[in-house]
C-alpha cells in the first residue's frame, strides 16, 4: 500500500491530486495523510480515489518562535506516532511526500517504521523539511535537481489537453492564488482600463480578501471582467487566456508551461528561500517569461513590454519545457 502526504497550500495539494490520479489509473487507491490546518480538508475531504484520509493536528514551524515553536514540534512528534499506527494498520510500504508542514509527521514516521520515503520537491530553492529528510529518502524527485531521474513536473494531464495556439493578446488573466496577491490586484486595476479600451478581455482571481472591492471596481468602471476569489475549475479559465500575470509558485508555473501561456511572474517576496523568484528565473533566463519583483513593476511600461513579446514563439517553446505524465513517471518508478 502507498500513502501520500503533504499540503497546506494549493501547490502541494495539486501534486497530491496528480499522483493520486496516476495511482488510480493503476487500480490503486492510496492513503492520504494531511493536516487540519491549511487547505487540506477543503481539497480532499470529499474527494474520491483515496482508500482513506487522515487530517492530523500539525502546523508549520518556520515562522514560529520560542514556546510556540516548541509546542508545534511536540505536536508533530505526537502526530508522527499516529502515523506509525496508520502505517501498521494499512500495511504502508511506501510514502510519497510532497513537502509542506502537512508532510512532516508522516515523513518522520517513515524513518522509525522502515517505510520507503520518496520526496517530490517542487521548488528551485529546497524547503527546510526536504533538506532534513533528503538523506533518508529512497529517491528524490525535482524539476530543478540535475540528479533527479524524473524532470517533468506532475501536472494533471488535463492541462496538456487544453493547450491552444496563441497568436496575439486577446485575453489576460491575473493570478494571485486562492489567498490573493495585493500587488497583482493593484496592478490589475491600474491596467484594466487601458486593456478594456484595447478590447482585451480580463479574467481576475482576486483571492477572498480583495474580492468585493475589486468586483466593485470593475462594475464602477463599466469593465466587463470575469472576477472570482477561488475556483475548483481554474483550468477552464486559464485555458482561455493568451497571457498571465501571476505569482510563481511551482505548480502554477508548470501548469502555465503545460498550457503554453506566456507569463509575467511577480514572485511572492516573503516566500521561504525566495523560492518563487528562483522558480521563475529558470524560465526568464531562457527568455520564456518576464520576471519582475513587486518593487520593479511600473504599470506604464508593463503593457508595452507584453506587446513587444513574440507570444506565439514563447508559447510554443514553453510547451517543450514539460512533457505530460510526470506524475505517472514517478508512480511507475515507485510501483
Amino acid at each position: 500500500m502507498i500513502a501520500l502526504s503533504g499540503g497546506g497550500t494549493g501547490g502541494h495539494l495539486s501534486i497530491i491530486r496528480a499522483l493520486k490520479n496516476a495511482l488510480n489509473t493503476k487500480g490503486i487507491e492510496p492513503i492520504y495523510i494531511g493536516s487540519n490546518s491549511g487547505q487540506d480538508r477543503t481539497w480532499f475531504e470529499n474527494e474520491d480515489g483515496f482508500l482513506e484520509k487522515f487530517f492530523l493536528n500539525s502546523s508549520g514551524v518556520v515562522n514560529k518562535k520560542g514556546f510556540k515553536k516548541v509546542t508545534t514540534l511536540i505536536q508533530i512528534l505526537k502526530s508522527a506516532s499516529t502515523c506509525r499506527a496508520i502505517f501498521k494498520e494499512h500495511n504502508i510500504k511506501s510514502l510519497i511526500s510532497v513537502g509542506g508542514y502537512s508532510a512532516a509527521p508522516a515523513s518522520f514516521a517513515t524513518i522509525a517504521n522502515r517505510v520507503d520515503l520518496y520526496i517530490h520537491e517542487q521548488n528551485a530553492a529546497m524547503g527546510r523539511l526536504n533538506k532534513i529528510l533528503k538523506p533518508f529518502a529512497k529517491e528524490f524527485f525535482s524539476s530543478y535537481d540535475k540528479n533527479s531521474k524524473i524532470k517533468d513536473y506532475p501536472v494533471d494531464i488535463s492541462f496538456f489537453q487544453k493547450r491552444k495556439s496563441i497568436k496575439k493578446l486577446k485575453t489576460i488573466i491575473f493570478l494571485g492564488g486562492s489567498q490573493g496577491a495585493r500587488a497583482i490586484n493593484s496592478l490589475a486595476m491600474d491596467l484594466s482600463k487601458g486593456l478594456s479600451k484595447e478590447g482585451v478581455s480580463i479574467i481576475h482571481q482576486t483571492g477572498k480578501n480583495d474580492f468585493q472591492k475589486i468586483k466593485k471596481f470593475y462594475k464602477d468602471n463599466n469593465i466587463n471582467a470575469d472576477v472570482f476569489d477561488f475556483s475548483y475549475k481554474l483550468i477552464e479559465k486559464i485555458s482561455k487566456v493568451d497571457f498571465a500575470i501571476s505569482r510563481s509558485g511551482a505548480s502554477t508555473l508548470w501548469e502555465l508551461c503545460a498550457l503554453g501561456v506566456p507569463t509575467l511572474f511577480m514572485p511572492y517576496p516573503y516566500a521561504s528561500g525566495d523560492h518563487q523568484y528562483y522558480n521563475a528565473k529558470n524560465l526568464a533566463d531562457k527568455k520564456l517569461a518576464l520576471l519582475k519583483r513587486e518593487s520593479e513593476i511600473e504599470a506604464k511600461t508593463v503593457i508595452q513590454e507584453i506587446k513587444e513579446l513574440n507570444l506565439e514563439a514563447i508559447s510554443n517553446n514553453l510547451k517543450k519545457e514539460i512533457k505530460p505524465n510526470g506524475a505517472m513517471q514517478i508512480i511507475e518508478r515507485i510501483v
